[in-house]
């Protein structure tokens, strides 16, 4: 059963304006095929202010996530299957469903998951099978046991570094209409939620390294990722990688993300 249905005709300034955010030159126009992970850009959900959470977002319970009682939200990772490229400038049409939701207990106390499959269909064909995951936690407490931060890997053969700014995460904010504040208001960042600064964002992170794995590894068929720990805005990081496997490595050493890319054979 399809939970929701949206349409977008992909324009090509949205993904131009991204390529120069980038600090890359703005190469799509009509007919373009969108590098992978761009349709992060399109399919927005805008909500009127009285239907959004103090975070930013969007309530849950209004659509197909449920309320888990628990009011921070993480994109904790993600896979994809790259069917057919995207064209810019093209309709398309995003079918999303939940795909389960599931509670435990952490270390740090309740925990809420839910993951989303959406499908990418573009004039009869089907481009794009993504599935979100995302996690749910309590506000933090100072009696809270806090999760250890994992160790990056340090064998990579390639590598790439990256800085980023607080004009680079409100963009990305902005044209993915992402209203989570905390991307873009650091006290709201700080003092509610307890980050050391503005968050990067996931998402932001696997764009990254999925267009670092295509420059190495040519057209992408598969990409997996998983978040381990956040990145702040101040922080310069590591883009990795060994074979298949790709990490973003913090300044600290600790490990931000991994992840898995695939391409198709020959």
């Amino acid at each position: 059963m399809i939970d929701d249905i949206q349409f977008d005709k992909m324009d090509p300034a949205r993904a131009a304006a991204f390529q120069v955010a980038l600090g890359r030159a703005a190469t799509i126009v009509d007919g373009s095929y969108l590098p992978p992970f761009f349709h992060q850009l399109y399919f927005w959900t805008p909500r009127a202010p009285a239907e959004l959470g103090r975070d930013g977002h969007p309530k849950v319970g209004l659509g197909p996530i449920p309320d888990m009682g628990l009011p921070r939200r993480m994109w904790a990772g993600g896979r994809l299957k790259f069917h057919a490229p995207i064209r810019a400038g093209v309709e398309a049409e995003r079918r999303s469903v939940l795909d389960s939701k599931t509670s435990k207990i952490g270390r740090s106390g309740p925990l809420g998951f839910v993951t989303l499959r959406h499908e990418i269909w573009q004039e009869g064909t089907h481009c794009l099978t993504e599935w979100q995951d995302l996690v749910y936690r309590e506000d933090p407490s100072a009696t809270a046991v806090e999760p250890l931060t994992p160790a990056a890997r340090t064998d990579e053969t390639d590598q790439r570094e990256i800085g980023f700014d607080s004009t680079l995460l409100f963009r990305y904010s902005a044209l993915t209409f992402n209203g989570h504040r905390i991307h873009y208001d650091l006290d709201y960042a700080r003092d509610v939620e307890g980050y050391a600064g503005l968050v990067v964002h996931g998402p932001l992170l696997a764009q990254l390294l999925m267009m670092f794995a295509e420059e190495l590894m040519g057209n992408l068929t598969k990409f997996s990722f998983r978040a381990s720990s956040p990145l702040i805005h101040f922080e310069t990081a590591t883009l990795c990688r060994n074979g298949p496997d790709l990490w973003v490595r913090g300044s600290d050493g600790q490990s931000c993300m991994q992840a898995v890319a695939l391409t198709a054979p020959g």
